[in-house]
């Protein structure tokens, strides 16, 4: 099996440690342990006299009961049972495709997003179709291209929403249209679904209570703010579930007792994280929008208050040279569009601490300076 190296982590494995101000991820601002533990106003006491009770053992195979029934509640027609606990949103997606996708099979990814969409099928033999996004349609993918794509065989259809790294939000009606269409030949559909509208929820609807057929993969890493614990799953129907489970046993055998009790307190929690993110979410939005109206070489199409956008900057030079001179003069931390396929663009994180964000736009204002 072959694959081409991962453009987005090579970049941060490489870079990220480097940084001052770190604007290039898509999370928002990661939660301290002890933010974590003072959401149940217990200060974490409840919590680790429950953990010093438990063995070290392998614990629930595929995630606890609570940590089912705590996912479940995020849609509207998923039973616990057809929840499966993942290493991450990276390890659901891993799952769905290495169990469905077979040499020859026709798949067809939005492209730009995140990479394990294409790749990986593409990596497992897969004739793989790019679905391509447009920035004069704020990024959205045209439907009358995938109408053309799809093809009697095509077996499966992966997107992400809200998109990595535009920030795009795929709306109801548009998501029903390729429901409709991957109806018309028996097609899967798998959304990565690990970003949240946090200024109206309402926004977003899960491909998982749209279609029977329909794949929801998710994370507690980006909306959430807790990358640190690995943890994530897959929502699906009965079938799916079942048939994930055989392939899941081949690529990891549980989380870990410590991470999915964590993972069920911060779930059972989660309107608590929420209403923090949100107001964060909001609030740099602000930020990053006064910035944008004040900054003759920056556009962008505006996130949709989630945790990623991707402006384009007007600079006469590789993008990529660009970030690297960036970093090492200013101390800020951009993702260059290159590792997206989108030379000229940048990821811009705007849901970093405020005054990261702050001091980390004011740079790259200073920087661009010296092409003007």
């Amino acid at each position: 099996m072959q694959i081409a190296g991962f453009g987005v982590e090579e970049w941060l494995n490489v870079w990220e440690k480097k940084a001052t101000y770190d604007i290039a991820q898509s999370t928002i601002a990661s939660m301290t342990m002890q933010e974590i533990l003072d959401l149940d106003g217990q200060n974490g006491q409840t919590f680790y006299d429950l953990l010093n009770k438990q063995k070290m053992n392998y614990g629930w195979i595929e995630g606890s009961p609570e940590f089912k029934q705590e996912v479940a509640k995020l849609y509207d027609h998923v039973s616990p049972d057809n929840v499966l606990q993942t290493n991450g949103a990276t390890g659901a997606n891993h799952l769905a495709l290495y169990a469905l996708v077979q040499p020859g099979d026709h798949v067809i990814s939005e492209y730009p997003s995140y990479q394990q969409l294409y790749d990986i099928p593409k990596s497992l033999g897969a004739e793989v179709d790019y679905w391509h996004i447009h920035e004069e349609a704020d990024w959205y993918p045209d439907i009358a291209e995938l109408k053309q794509l799809i093809r009697p065989d095509t077996k499966l259809i992966c997107l992400n929403n809200a998109n990595n790294p535009t920030g795009t939000i795929l709306n109801r009606d548009f998501l029903e249209q390729v429901v409709e269409i991957a109806k018309s030949v028996g097609a899967y559909v798998l959304v990565d679904e690990v970003y949240l509208p946090l200024d109206d929820p309402s926004k977003f609807v899960s491909i998982v209570d749209l279609y029977d057929k329909g794949i929801a993969t998710n994370s507690l890493s980006k909306t959430y703010s807790v990358p640190g614990i690995r943890v994530g799953w897959t929502a699906t129907n009965h079938e799916l579930a079942d048939l994930f489970r055989k392939y899941r046993d081949y690529t990891m055998i549980c989380c870990g007792v410590f991470n999915d009790m964590l993972a069920t307190y911060i779930l059972k929690n989660r309107d608590k994280i929420l209403a923090r993110n949100r107001q964060l979410v909001l609030t740099n939005l602000k930020i990053y929008k006064q910035w944008i109206d004040s900054e003759p070489r920056a556009s962008v199409i505006m996130p949709q208050a989630v945790s990623t956008s991707f402006p384009k900057l007007d600079v006469p030079v590789d993008i990529e040279q660009f970030c690297i001179r960036l970093l090492k003069e200013q101390g800020v931390l951009l993702v260059p569009g290159n590792r997206f396929d989108m030379p000229g663009h940048v990821r811009l994180g705007y849901c970093a601490p405020e005054e990261t964000l702050r001091e980390g736009l004011k740079r790259l204002s200073l920087f661009l300076r010296q092409y003007d």
